[in-house]
């Protein structure tokens, strides 16, 4: 892993350096005391699926565990996780005394980045998590988000766009981690910039269970209450049935098209002679 890592992001910070008293073979596995390894300070994950560790472990306990975990040693002789906490956390349910691993010698920032590039590439990351490995890495490398975007084989947007999540306030990110809320909702939130306003829109998303189009109608209504008016829907009383029929289907499969993750913008007009939609569906979702 320190290799792939080297290319990506260069070796650590002057002063930042390894002890040179001990040194290790880079593919040497050893069996080390399961109670003296500590887990990854720079860990992004906050949250550990319990029945997913659970399955890991049932696994390792039936054909044994494939792949070594990699350390580092600390200046007490006690290790700390690099990559593997997952295994490492089954084989701490299934009650090992040692565990395989590999120890390299890395710094801190060597260290926090492997950490964050391994579950970057898990895809396993709530969008909170990536966006602080993100705002992690931009800040131990000093890079710009374009220069990260082009290490990571990532489109400079994505990486802007996670980020900008982590200016919502707490309790909307809470939201987003234990799945009260979309990202999508969240992004809509951005537009408020007043923090208890994002406070009334979340309880609201959640209190009505509103989807993104409903969430982003709210916000514009509280954001500019005239153009809402404006885009008023128009009141379908005293028309035939089967005209009604026809505007709630259209405006159903319109939230469904916008539920899908596609940012549908549409407007209706109530003209002399008919109803007018007008739909503006983006070539790239």
């Amino acid at each position: 892993m320190v290799r792939p890592l080297n290319r990506i992001f260069g070796k650590g910070e002057k002063g930042d350096s390894v002890s040179d008293e001990e040194t290790y073979h880079p593919d040497e596995v050893m069996q080390i005391p399961v109670e003296i390894i500590e887990p990854n300070r720079y860990q992004p994950r906050s949250l550990f699926n319990e029945d997913k560790i659970k399955e890991l472990a049932q696994t390792i306990h039936t054909h044994g565990m494939i792949q070594p975990i990699v350390v580092r040693k600390l200046e007490d002789d006690s290790y700390e996780l690099i990559a593997g906490e997952r295994r490492w956390r089954a084989a701490q349910l299934l009650g090992w005394e040692k565990i395989s691993a590999i120890v390299r010698g890395m710094t801190d920032t060597e260290t926090a980045s492997v950490a964050l590039i391994e579950n970057l590439q898990r895809e396993e990351l709530s969008v909170i998590e990536e966006a602080t490995a993100y705002a992690q890495l931009l800040t131990l490398h000093s890079l710009t988000q374009e220069a990260l975007a082009q290490r990571l084989g990532k489109n400079q947007s994505t990486i802007a766009n996670k980020l900008r999540l982590l200016k919502l306030p707490e309790s909307v990110q809470h939201a987003i981690l234990d799945k009260s809320i979309t990202e999508r909702h969240a992004r809509a939130m951005i537009r408020i910039k007043d923090a208890e306003k994002q406070l009334k829109v979340l309880n609201e998303i959640i209190e009505n269970d509103l989807n993104v189009k409903q969430t982003e109608d709210l916000i514009s209504k509280l954001e500019d209450p005239k153009e809402d008016k404006k885009k008023k829907r128009p009141k379908l009383k005293g028309v035939n049935k089967d005209i009604r029929i026809a505007m709630n289907t259209i405006r159903q499969s319109l939230s469904m098209v916008s539920d899908t993750g596609i940012d549908v913008e549409t407007a209706e007009e109530d003209l002399d002679d008919y109803y007018q939609f007008t739909i503006k569906i983006p070539k790239k979702k």
